[in-house]
């Protein structure tokens, strides 16, 4: 929207053609977002604590976790408004790759908050059933595959890329498709699952954001793209200004939601964020690199696949409670131990991501 405002402006004074460079909107974006959330913040955590819109909290659970019972939960509404605020206007939105992640985060965030709804307000304890969420989440994100199979035209569009791996790209055809739908809807969940510590869950998602910001602008910019050799995708740089705006919005919601936490995001936060990465691994056509950055995700779902199936076919389980953030509460590690650690790891995750740029 700004940037529409700059380009007419830019006719009487070349100052605002500055506006033009994405690594400039990129920042911006994050600064707005981080405005908004430290700015609106207070105040939703006072209307929801007026509302009595609380966190339920697992009888089952570690007993450290009771005290929470009660904190204002659904605050990832915050996030997603200063998302779709700061990329509104710092993003070009003549770009449908910005439109496919601003309706993508929108469609999982409405899920997300029926789900949430109808547990801390209507007080029904299974929320939005399975089978339900399911089947939204689905559909919205077998829709963003089609749309970009069918409509997005590029060379690279369905094509896989293998990281170390140099000139290789398997071009998957309609199974592009498929790979989109688990992309999106999986790391939705994921994140989602490993939304359980305050502040577990949304620092990674700030860091994999940003890395994902930094692969964007350089899909997006073919003489980086040719040297790093690395997929051009045209008009993937905007994906900049939206990973810019995840990662401040991301950080003003941390400020609240350090532990202790003032507020939880709820689902409403958790599973748009992780559609919103996984959008953007689509995009950029880093969905492997996606995959190792956001190991922490992958860790915490894959503890609570090997838990179910263990239990379910030998009536053990291999972990003390999953997702494995509470196997490790269990095992008599303070909760700010369990989160920092698992920032510690995603940043070394992130690293060795950014680093499969340069290494091919």
């Amino acid at each position: 929207m700004l940037l529409f405002l700059a380009e007419y402006l830019s006719q009487f004074e070349s100052g605002f053609q500055v506006f033009q460079y994405l690594t400039l909107r990129g920042i911006l974006a994050a600064g707005t977002a981080l405005a908004i959330s430290l700015m609106v913040g207070p105040y939703m955590i006072r209307k929801l604590s007026y509302y009595q819109v609380g966190q339920a909290v697992r009888d089952d659970g570690p007993q450290s976790h009771l005290s929470k019972a009660g904190t204002p939960t659904m605050g990832g509404a915050l996030i997603l408004v200063a998302i779709a605020i700061s990329t509104l206007l710092w993003a070009d939105l003549r770009n449908a790759y910005v439109w496919i992640a601003l309706l993508v985060t929108a469609v999982f965030g409405a899920v997300g908050w029926v789900d949430d709804y109808r547990k801390v307000v209507e007080k029904n304890s299974r929320g939005l059933p399975a089978r339900w969420k399911y089947l939204w989440q689905s559909i919205a994100g077998l829709a963003a595959a089609l749309y970009l199979y069918v409509y997005i035209d590029t060379p690279v569009t369905t094509e896989l890329y293998v990281p170390f791996i140099k000139d290789f790209a398997w071009d998957m055809g309609p199974l592009f498709i498929l790979l989109t739908y688990f992309v999106i809807v999986g790391s939705s969940n994921a994140v989602n699952l490993t939304d359980g510590l305050d502040g577990l869950a949304i620092m990674p998602t700030v860091m994999v954001g940003g890395a994902l910001g930094i692969i964007a602008y350089l899909t997006g910019h073919a003489n980086f793209a040719d040297y790093l050799q690395i997929p051009y995708v045209a008009g993937s740089g905007e994906m900049a200004v939206f990973c810019g705006s995840i990662a401040g919005a991301g950080l003003g919601f941390l400020w609240f939601n350090t532990y202790p936490a003032q507020v939880f995001m709820g689902d409403v936060g958790a599973l748009a964020l992780g559609a919103a990465l996984g959008t953007v691994a689509v995009i950029t056509r880093h969905e492997i690199v996606f995959f190792v950055m956001g190991g922490i995700f992958v860790l915490e779902t894959v503890s609570v696949i090997l838990q179910v199936a263990s239990f379910k076919l030998t009536g053990k389980r291999i972990f003390r409670m999953a997702p494995i953030h509470h196997h490790y509460e269990l095992k008599g590690w303070p909760e700010p131990r369990v989160i920092v650690r698992f920032w510690i790891i995603t940043v070394m995750l992130v690293l060795f991501g950014l680093a499969t740029l340069k290494l091919r």
